[in-house]
């Protein structure tokens, strides 16, 4: 099988090291050409070239940003203007080595966190030609592989990319750092956001919300955080918003994220986690973001499930 192996140098978790002994371990089961990433939307560009070229497969080696980029560019649009932007032909199937800080879909998938660890997972998955199908999910006009969000988790996305821009580690630290301002900021701000779901009324006075294709919806280092631990890669989305920012209820709900066997209950929460649609309206302008990714102000979003959209080479899920 010919694969294109997609390096993020700039991830990270990346190493010269690393990158070498990934090359080095794939090129015994597969015919491999490796292409390193020069700037933003490169790795779209690079996975869009390998699937007109037939490649069998395209490996990612980076963070969360970067697997996004390949799959928008190996799907397309997902409301194509015109037919030329829909994919003729098979889909490479995608696998990923961890290289970001964060990993959320790697790890979702059962994919090791360590790149090391990985490398040698993914040789024993090629080896065995073990894959599955998973379903991913669109909003304006773009896949997004894990989760999406408008309100606090994208102010969060912008503040920790503007300090990213700044040479600042985009750590673990610095993303709670970050949403402990943003959620402070955000307490002065009325509700601007009504959550629509299929058969069921709106629900105004929504401060920020949360939109999950898999569970986790992130990592704190090694622990999980589940806003919607029966969302999965098989079923429709998860919904998690919150109707208050009041301090107490707040930490209340933060508590039940970070617990084992996580199932979060509030009065001040919407929650429900398989639904095929969420359409989010907003009074005004608020932050976007999917995957990790601030994309702009929106005043309203649909977000869609699309089931099987994807084949990775991953465990199958027991």
């Amino acid at each position: 099988m010919r694969a294109l192996l997609i390096v993020n140098p700039n991830a990270t978790s990346t190493t010269a090291a690393g990158r070498d002994l990934l090359a080095h371990a794939l090129e015994s089961r597969v015919r491999l050409t490796v292409a390193h990433t020069t700037h933003r939307g490169h790795a779209a560009e690079l996975a869009r070239e390998a699937h007109e070229d037939g490649f069998g497969s395209v490996i990612v080696h980076g963070g969360d940003g970067t697997v996004n980029e390949v799959v928008n560019g190996l799907l397309g649009s997902p409301h194509p203007a015109s037919m030329k932007s829909v994919p003729v032909g098979p889909i490479p199937t995608i696998a990923v080595v961890p290289g970001g800080s964060a990993n959320v879909f790697a790890r979702s998938l059962g994919i090791a966190a360590d790149p090391i660890d990985a490398t040698n997972q993914l040789v024993d998955l090629l080896s065995e030609r073990t894959r599955r199908r998973i379903g991913l999910a669109h909003c304006d006009n773009r896949w997004f592989t894990f989760n999406a969000g408008m309100g606090l988790d994208a102010d969060v996305c912008e503040a920790v990319d503007a300090s990213r821009k700044n040479g600042d580690a985009a750590t673990p630290a610095r993303y709670v750092r970050t949403a402990i301002a943003a959620f402070f900021r955000a307490k002065r701000a009325e509700p601007a956001l009504t959550v629509h779901l299929p058969d069921q009324d709106p629900v105004s006075g929504v401060h920020y919300a949360f939109v999950s294709n898999s569970s986790p919806w992130t990592y704190l280092e090694e622990r999980p955080v589940h806003t919607n631990p029966g969302t999965t890669f098989d079923s429709g989305l998860g919904i998690f918003a919150m109707t208050s920012t009041k301090v107490l209820p707040s930490l209340r709900v933060v508590r039940q994220l970070l617990a084992r066997g996580a199932e979060p209950k509030s009065k001040v929460l919407l929650r429900t986690d398989d639904v095929a649609t969420i359409t989010i309206e907003s009074s005004r302008p608020i932050g976007l973001q999917m995957d990790g990714d601030y994309i702009g102000l929106r005043e309203k979003v649909e977000f869609t499930s699309v089931p099987d959209a994807l084949e990775v080479f991953a465990p199958i899920p027991t």
